[in-house]
């Protein structure tokens, strides 16, 4: 049987990824290797959609990048000198192939192709006017309901029905939009989720990530900037629109503590360098004594090396990853369930025996990773084991493109940060503050209005509208009323 690897389903899941390419040669291509950079932002589907002057092309496919477009017959079937890419980890939407982006529609101006990370607040809302209205969908994905808004819009040119309809949508959201007139794409007004344009030669590129440039050798050139949509004409003219006005950032805090590759930059910050900040900065908050500083790979090790220069105290490898576990794996029976966690991360016994250890993770989800490898250390002879988050606690749920746990699977919204400890079998639990992260980013501390990030997994300040979330809550509400009268 396969199934999902229960020590992943531990971790926020990453969002989506995008990229796209403007008038480049062989434009597919190079969006195929864009997206090789960004498969941590999404493994369960890719898709690419090319446009060759005359008519669009797509292949999409469960999977990953590696094994679908490989291959020189996938790339020929995309010709075109403008593509855009997608790395899907399915966060509104069955996980199915109808889920896959680009999601592409021919409208009455021609085609239309979108890439979307993110997620839209109002979706369902949204899609049940739609509906009713006569719009029939192809897919359970929230960004269909932005294809069928363009379509329906009754404004005359294609970028005035776009504005339409992202006026009438929340949450979050980067598009890149793929039409015959060219190539567009957007953030949200609040900037929840990246984006970035790049160059390589004459083609302009964008992508979640600055590390794609880094991989198909396109330069840097900026951010695209909250609530700005960047038109890219088949002709290489580059126009920018701000349709919402002036806006205030939040960008998502979490693309420094875990999301982006540590080889990216965000706002001209290195997340390699911010990730170690954060690290400095839990080791002055919640010191401890200690023989070595040891990460829960991979995404620990940065913070650990931040907190081992801090501290003082020495920074080793105490667990060794494997890295030929993917995300599904076989599993013979339950009785060898318990092993599993050794499939992934296996102790450095020669090391660790007899040792006081601080563990180093980016955060705390379930806390069912945890307790393995703090009882993983126990069993490999580790004195102590003290358990240190790079992270606040994460109490609430995310509705902006991250896939987490309901908020009551939390464990640190069952659970006190004494009851964490207990949970976790660890000598001692800490996490960073919430004003301790903002400082290690470069801020003074956290805004008490208008925060300079959206935080809301760790704060419940949520900055939008959750009009579908708050829909349930009162439809759950009548429906126990009704059982009461009943």
């Amino acid at each position: 049987m396969i199934t999902t690897n229960p020590f992943d389903d531990d971790k926020l899941r990453e969002e989506c990824g995008i990229f796209g390419v403007s008038g480049g040669e062989t434009a597919s291509a190079i969006v195929a290797l864009g997206l090789h950079a960004l498969q941590h932002r999404g493994q369960e589907a890719a898709g690419i959609t090319s446009w060759d002057g005359h008519d669009f092309h797509t292949h999409r496919a469960m999977g990953h990048v590696a094994g679908n477009f490989d291959r020189d017959e996938v790339i020929r079937g995309l010709p075109g000198a403008s593509a855009c890419g997608h790395v899907r980890y399915s966060t509104t939407g069955e996980t199915s192939l109808r889920n896959v982006q680009p999601l592409y529609a021919e409208l009455n101006s021609g085609g239309f192709a979108v890439a979307h990370n993110g997620n839209i607040s109002n979706a369902m809302k949204v899609r049940r006017e739609l509906i009713r209205r006569g719009s029939i969908f192809q897919s359970t994905s929230d960004t269909e309901v932005i294809i069928h808004l363009v379509a329906t819009s009754s404004y005359r040119t294609l970028l005035d029905k776009f504005i339409d309809a992202l006026k009438q949508i929340e949450g979050a959201y980067s598009l890149i939009v793929m039409t015959p007139e060219g190539m567009i794409a957007c953030r949200d007004p609040l900037g929840i989720r990246p984006l970035v344009m790049g160059k390589l030669g004459d083609a302009v590129i964008f992508a979640s990530e600055t590390v794609a440039f880094d991989v198909v050798g396109a330069d840097y050139v900026r951010t695209i900037d909250p609530g700005e949509l960047v038109i890219v004409t088949n002709d290489g003219e580059i126009r920018s629109h701000r349709p919402f006005g002036e806006t205030h950032a939040r960008p998502c805090i979490f693309e420094h503590v875990y999301f982006s590759r540590p080889d990216s930059i965000i706002d001209n910050s290195s997340v390699y360098s911010v990730r170690k900040a954060i690290g400095a900065q839990l080791a002055i908050e919640n010191p401890v004594e200690a023989d070595y500083v040891i990460p829960v790979p991979d995404s620990g090790v940065p913070a650990a090396i931040g907190y081992a220069q801090q501290s003082g105290i020495p920074f080793e490898l105490g667990i060794i990853r494997s890295h030929y576990i993917g995300r599904t794996f076989i599993q013979p029976g339950d009785k060898v369930r318990h092993l599993g966690v050794k499939l992934k991360h296996n102790a450095n016994r020669a090391l660790i025996e007899g040792k006081r250890i601080v563990l180093i993770d980016d955060s705390i989800v379930r806390g069912t990773t945890s307790l393995k490898i703090v009882q993983m250390m126990r069993e490999a002879g580790a004195a102590e084991v003290h358990m240190r988050i790079a992270s606040p606690p994460t109490k609430h749920s995310c509705f902006y493109g991250v896939d987490t746990p309901e908020r009551t699977k939390l464990l640190a919204h069952k659970l006190d940060i004494g009851g964490m400890q207990d949970f976790i079998h660890a000598d001692s639990l800490a996490f960073i503050s919430i004003n301790g992260l903002y400082k290690a980013l470069g801020e003074a501390k956290r805004a008490d209005i208008r925060p300079q990030y959206c935080d809301a997994c760790f704060t419940g300040d949520y900055p939008t509208k959750l009009t579908d979330q708050d829909d349930a809550v009162v439809t759950n509400q009548f429906e126990l009323l009704a059982e009461r009268v009943v």
